[in-house]
């Protein structure tokens, strides 16, 4: 027979080793990121991460994670293989409509941004900022027939 103690113990030990590799797992996304697309170039230029802020032209934006995105959702949302690995996120922010970023380029028109999805593999990421209050869905058709769509962006480290 196993002693209590010993199982205690051993279930702690799972549910800290759980923790942090899901702490590991959000935290793909964070970090300094080059503009690795031409949309990311001429309207972000380069962006950081961090727990609490994404920082694009400088400026600091707060962001409050909201979920995990599934493989099928990272995969509707940025036509990535859903076997390939990496991690997806989705963050709740508010960039007024009426801040302006490189040459003048504002993220989501005349809208504010209100959700910003990120999905890291290996050294790149893709980000899809959103407008609307609602948090966006991520289907195919859902995604394909969206208002709420700003753009998409890519970075690499």
């Amino acid at each position: 027979m196993i002693p209590r103690a010993f199982l205690r113990a051993a279930t702690a030990l799972l549910c800290i080793a759980s923790s942090l590799a899901s702490l590991a797992q959000s935290k793909a996304d964070h970090g300094y990121w080059r503009a690795g697309s031409k949309t990311a170039a001429s309207i972000t230029g380069d962006i950081e991460i961090t727990d609490a802020k994404i920082i694009i032209n400088f400026t600091g934006f707060e962001i409050v994670p909201a979920r995990t995105l599934t493989p099928a959702e990272v995969s509707a949302a940025f036509d990535a293989d859903v076997n390939a690995g990496g991690t997806g996120t989705l963050y709740h922010l508010a960039i007024p409509a009426d801040k302006r970023f490189l040459h003048k380029n504002t993220l989501c028109g005349t809208e504010d941004t209100q959700w910003m999805a990120t999905f890291a593999s290996g050294t790149g990421l893709q980000l899809a900022f959103f407008s609307g209050p609602a948090a966006p869905v991520f289907n195919i058709d859902a995604l394909a027939n969206s208002t709420d769509l700003c753009g998409t962006f890519t970075y690499a480290r």
